[in-house]
């Protein structure tokens, strides 16, 4: 079985507050992209039960075979389906790291959804997300796959009912920078009237040229002094006609949106050179 784990951009980010568990309040709109890994899984003949084969080609993953997500997702399904057949799991990397589009998050959730299916285990959306929650934050969007409102800790999910960049052309680029969370929330004021105002769900059903006094991500105001290159990809973007652009996530990935009556701007493109993930 083939599939193909796209990733995620965030229409906006607004960090509410600091749980006492050490996590953060999160709002924000998860959106499906489609710039995708590639996963396939085969049963294994003639092999010990519990036998699990994983590799992987593309960008490299730094950790062991039984430490990548997706090995993790199988042995989590396999706990308490103990019948489940070996596998062989290959999963081919395009989605960078460190970049604000939830790729391994991705992985781990199409992961489950093909186990299910491939060994016909029965398990509903509802439970494929729980399963999902304890792999990631973010992994539960990836069940459902469909544009969100998001709030929690990135795990609480309300269908946004539309896709509010349908009729944009979508553009991604990403430097050569990574940001680790630590970074991304490292001096982060937290606005405490943030939870009392209009949620990000309702700023995008806003036309959008009021997006960008208002949909807003926080973690520009950490990041971007501290990775000047991806501060000015977002510059680059405005100065090439952008109707809209921010950051993804805690970064590097800045994507940008443009009137679909007319083609992309080449000399942008150009511009963009090696740092463009996606244009469509």
């Amino acid at each position: 079985m083939i599939s193909n784990p796209n990733c995620k951009i965030n229409l906006g980010l607004r960090v509410l507050r600091k749980r006492p568990d050490g996590y953060h309040d999160l709002d924000s709109v998860f959106l499906p992209v489609p710039l995708c890994d590639r996963l396939e899984i085969t049963p294994l003949e003639n092999m010990p039960e519990g036998a699990l084969r994983f590799t992987q080609s593309g960008i490299p993953v730094d950790c062991a075979p039984e430490d990548n997500i997706c090995a993790k997702a199988y042995r989590l399904l396999q706990a308490d389906f103990p019948h489940i057949a070996p596998a062989s799991i290959h999963l081919t990397k395009n989605i960078p790291f460190g970049a604000g589009l939830g790729g391994g998050s991705s992985d781990a959730a199409f992961t489950l959804r093909m186990l299910n299916q491939l060994f016909a285990l029965g398990l509903t959306t509802a439970q494929l997300c729980g399963y999902a929650a304890r792999l990631g934050a973010d992994c539960a969007f990836f069940v459902a796959n469909q544009p969100a409102h998001v709030t929690g800790i990135g795990d609480q999910l309300s269908p946004l009912g539309f896709n509010p960049i349908e009729d944009y052309h979508l553009v991604l680029a990403k430097p050569n920078d990574a940001v680790s969370t630590r970074e991304a929330y490292g001096g982060l004021h937290i606005d405490p009237t943030a939870a009392s105002s209009p949620s990000m769900a309702q700023l995008v059903r806003q036309p959008i040229a009021c997006w960008r006094s208002t949909v807003l991500n926080d973690f520009e105001s950490t990041v971007f002094p501290l990775h000047p290159g991806i501060a000015q990809l977002k510059e680059l973007f405005y100065r090439h006609g952008a109707l809209y652009a921010s950051m993804s996530g805690s970064g590097a990935t800045v994507f940008a949106l443009f009137a679909k009556d007319r083609p992309l701007p080449q000399p942008l493109l150009d511009a963009l050179g090696s740092t463009l993930l996606l244009a469509c």
